[in-house]
């Protein structure tokens, strides 16, 4: 993506001037401009700063704008490197205009950093500037980034499957969460997924959020046999719909509602009504539909904004009580992602293929 020699443009953002820079850089190969995505986020400001407010957030950023073949990085890239088209920033990047407030959160590894925590719409407008296509907010607040308030269901498409396979399971997750008094909230992932958040009170660990999630994904698992899985490993999971737990464990986050994906659509991760879930598609919305949407519809996810009627705020304990039983029963913790340090009661950590103490009995009983 060249750069642009065009002058640079002022908005006005809720009342603070944000600066955009090359306006005219093209984006997507569609021919979406950086200008025209900095006001997509202005249009849907209401309801993208509701998804990031007092949350640490992670940037995905694209400085140079995403592209067939485009590599995204874990870390920032360094200047001669000429992968890394995209990138993860964890910490604010320096520069930062005083008004972009932090929050300081500790990783897995106990190593700690100040993450960019969204106050106004002029912090999003500032970092679409830079790049940020995707904010990847945590389930905290930042007046006790310990306490998870938001549970995030991922299910996920593995080979074989797509979004109308996780669709299909959707109200059976729903109607699961009801009977666990839990109200979910589902969004497209902007890519094949289906996310369903549910609003908690602010008291849980993410152990206890991840254990719960476990628990929902094996009771999908009973009731949907050969649709739905929560294994870990790849090689196990066959033409199934993925309940990802992991997206519950430390520093694993998911796209925010109202995020751009990078992808050749420009797709937004999108909140829906219950009952649209069968009949969308994730590209029907991008940066050109979405604000119209936005306009008619208002923000579906406001029921997960940070500071939102505590009313709202739905209780973890059937969801635990039902992991109890699981384990009552025998069923061990599942693994956790690579980066993490071995946690306890977790199962070996190996790729069942390269596991040569595994016991293949259990194997052929399942078969």
């Amino acid at each position: 993506m060249a750069g642009s020699k065009t002058p640079a443009v002022e908005l006005d953002v809720a009342g603070r001037t944000v600066r955009v820079t090359s306006p005219d850089r093209v984006v997507f190969p569609r021919g979406i401009t950086k200008l025209q995505v900095v006001e997509y986020f202005v249009a849907v400001a209401d309801g993208i700063t509701g998804a990031l407010l007092h949350r640490p957030t992670t940037l995905e950023r694209w400085p140079k704008g995403w592209h067939e073949g485009a590599h995204l990085a874990t870390r920032m890239p360094k200047p001669d490197d000429p992968k890394g088209d995209g990138f993860y920033q964890k910490r604010i990047p320096k520069g930062a205009p005083g008004y972009v407030e932090t929050a300081t959160i500790a990783f897995p590894s106990g190593r700690t950093a100040d993450e960019v925590c969204p106050t106004e719409p002029a912090v999003v407008a500032w970092a679409a500037n830079m790049g940020t296509l995707t904010f990847h907010p945590w389930p905290v607040r930042r007046d006790d980034v310990e306490a998870v308030d938001q549970l995030r269901i991922d299910l996920d498409p593995q080979p074989g499957t797509d979004f109308s396979d996780a669709a299909a399971v959707a109200p059976h997750l729903r109607e699961l969460l009801g009977e666990l008094d839990l109200r979910g909230y589902p969004k497209t992932s902007g890519g094949r997924g289906l996310h369903v958040f549910v609003p908690l009170e602010p008291r849980w660990t993410f152990i206890e959020a991840r254990r719960a999630t476990i628990a929902i994904g094996r009771e999908l698992e009973r009731r949907l046999p050969g649709k739905v899985t929560t294994r870990w490993w790849k090689e196990e999971r066959g033409e199934a719909i993925f309940v990802d737990y992991n997206q519950m464990a430390r520093d694993r986050t998911i796209a925010s509602a109202w995020s751009i994906r990078a992808n050749g659509r420009a797709t937004v991760s999108m909140p829906l009504d219950w009952d649209e879930v069968p009949h969308v598609h994730p590209d029907d919305f991008d940066v050109l539909t979405a604000p119209g949407r936005f306009a008619e519809r208002g923000d579906l996810f406001a029921a997960l904004r940070a500071d939102r009627d505590p009313a709202l705020d739905c209780s973890l304990d059937a969801a635990l009580d039902l992991a109890a039983r699981d384990e009552a029963d025998g069923l061990e913790d599942l693994p956790y992602p690579p980066e993490y340090p071995k946690m306890p009661g977790e199962p070996k950590r190996v790729q069942p293929s390269r596991d040569k103490d595994r016991d293949r009995s259990k194997d052929a009983a399942a078969e």
